[in-house]
């Protein structure tokens, strides 16, 4: 049995759905332009450096799902499948998915972005397992909060554990674990793969990944 990690954003996406989310709204008039663009792209940055406070950004993510119905924010993220999501799904990272999926093994989907936004996508890939940060919600609508540890860094791996011990699993129990992403901030599960992929890295996996002779790949 094999285990398949995904990274979502800026590896089987060629774009970021958390950045693109509220870009959305602010496109759609539902969040003030003003206020929340410059502030968007402030911790898309500061993301990108590794500098992100994981709790200030999803404080500012999460909240304005608290303001609307689930019903209203589901015909939302419709139209923001079409308009923004589906165009960043490229071949090659479709391909990728499904050889993995037709290999049997087990493909999982591991992204910090919520799981509002991603569980779609996920589906949307054909991927069956998805290992998000979660927003709470209290009779079927969101508060604005997050629920349990983040899905980032760190909080990745323990999400994962905890997703397998769920199962009857541990890190044994695959023949081999592999774990494809972009991002410097995936640098602690990477280590903890067997076969960790660079995929399409920013400069700092990059260099970790030809300093240390991982994989690098690109789906572009």
């Amino acid at each position: 049995m094999n285990l398949a990690l995904f990274d979502l954003d800026n590896t089987l996406l060629s774009g970021d759905s958390d950045f693109e989310w509220s870009q959305f709204l602010i496109e759609q008039g539902v969040l003030e332009r003003e206020l929340f663009e410059a502030k968007n792209q402030t911790f898309y940055d500061q993301y990108k450096a590794g500098a992100l406070n994981i709790h200030e950004f999803l404080d500012f993510q999460l909240k304005p799902l608290s303001r609307h119905s689930r019903k209203v924010l589901d015909v939302w993220h419709e139209d923001f499948m079409r308009i923004k999501i589906r165009p960043m799904m490229g071949d090659a990272a479709r391909e990728l998915v499904a050889k993995h999926r037709d290999a049997g093994d087990i493909c999982v989907i591991i992204t910090a972005t919520n799981s509002f936004v991603t569980a779609p996508i996920a589906r949307e890939f054909g991927v069956p397992h998805l290992i998000a940060t979660d927003p709470e919600h209290l009779n079927g609508e969101f508060t604005g909060k997050v629920a349990g540890v983040p899905s980032f860094r760190e909080g990745k791996i323990t999400r994962l554990e905890s997703w397998m011990s769920e199962r009857g699993w541990d890190w044994s129990s695959f023949a081999e674990t592999v774990f494809y992403s972009d991002s410097l901030n995936d640098l602690p599960l990477l280590a903890k793969v067997k076969r960790p992929v660079a995929v399409d890295a920013d400069e700092t996996l990059l260099k970790h990944a030809q300093q240390h002779g991982w994989e690098i790949l690109s789906l572009r």
